[in-house]
């Protein structure tokens, strides 16, 4: 039995708050991203002593109570960060005693975009994105923007106007317009890259250039390049956009272009829903090493 899909609301970003500094960097960037799209922001805060002791949320219980305490502090905290902002920004907190994976997946289902931080509480030191990022990632079916980093000294980053999108084929087109519509809303140049590695052949013990393979493939990458965006160029006719390919590691060349970027954007492709999305290792790179926030377009 098929069940008909959630309707998107556009006016709706969620974002993921535990605490700490990853999570204040996320909440600036959902305040951002709230207020391009003037959305409504909810904070959703998962307090992790409710769910393994239900007694945390009983008004009763005085030896829980400053928990629960803590657990609010931390979202008036985050609305009045977001409301120093933008005091116009429509604000919805909540707190749950659920997992933090589930209630995001949930609360977020029909949101037009959720976002986390790279690292929360309780982490290994040496991960960049933690394990609930790693499960939204590959779970999720909206957009999911990870914010690198800490909080800034002042809101915002320094920004060079620019949005940065990785493209391998046709699949990749929910990419490319969400890369598209998010220039347009940051009023910002696009760059479309398509970035694959030279291939080689062997000759006994020495690997040679295929040369008429490199220019085949080289001519017919660049045209699907192209393809991808000539109708969204067309729709998006005021957008400067700048298409580029490289022969380079993919993954490699998305980190390095994302230097100069604000926001990367990369598809991501589902498998079956029990395996979740097929995060691949040009996905990992871009989420542990990428210098600017990511954006994961889910595609089905």
């Amino acid at each position: 039995m098929t069940h008909p899909a959630k309707p998107v609301r556009d006016g709706r970003v969620v974002v993921g708050l535990d605490g700490s500094d990853s999570a204040w960097a996320a909440l600036d960037g959902a305040v951002a991203e709230a207020r391009r799209r003037h959305a409504t922001l909810e904070i959703v805060h998962a307090w992790p002593w409710a769910r393994t002791d239900p007694l945390a949320f009983d008004p009763d219980s005085e030896p829980r109570r400053p928990a629960v305490e803590i657990a609010r502090t931390v979202l008036r905290l985050a609305v009045s960060r977001a409301q120093e902002q933008d005091p116009q920004l429509r604000i919805v907190p909540t707190l749950t005693a659920q997992d933090a994976v589930p209630e995001l997946l949930r609360i977020g289902g029909d949101a037009a975009l959720i976002v986390i931080g790279t690292r929360g509480l309780g982490g290994f030191t040496g991960l960049l994105l933690g394990s609930v990022g790693l499960r939204l990632a590959a779970h999720t079916r909206r957009p999911l923007l990870v914010v690198r980093g800490g909080p800034p000294t002042t809101y915002g980053l320094k920004s060079h106007g620019k949005v940065l999108v990785g493209v391998e084929s046709g699949a990749d087109a929910a990419a490319a317009r969400f890369a598209f519509e998010e220039a347009k809303r940051r009023r910002a140049r696009l760059r479309v890259l398509y970035a694959w590695p030279r291939p080689r052949v062997f000759a006994g013990d020495h690997a040679l250039p295929a040369r008429e393979v490199v220019a085949l493939r080289a001519e017919r990458e660049q045209t699907v390049a192209y393809d991808m965006v000539a109708g969204l160029r067309e729709e998006f006719g005021q957008l400067r956009i700048r298409e580029h390919t490289t022969h380079t590691a993919p993954a490699q060349a998305l980190v390095e272009a994302s230097r100069a970027a604000d926001v990367l954007v990369l598809a991501v492709h589902r498998r079956t829903p029990r395996l979740g999305m097929q995060l691949g290792p040009v996905t990992h790179a871009a989420l542990h090493h990428a210098h600017c926030p990511v954006v994961l377009v889910p595609v089905e």
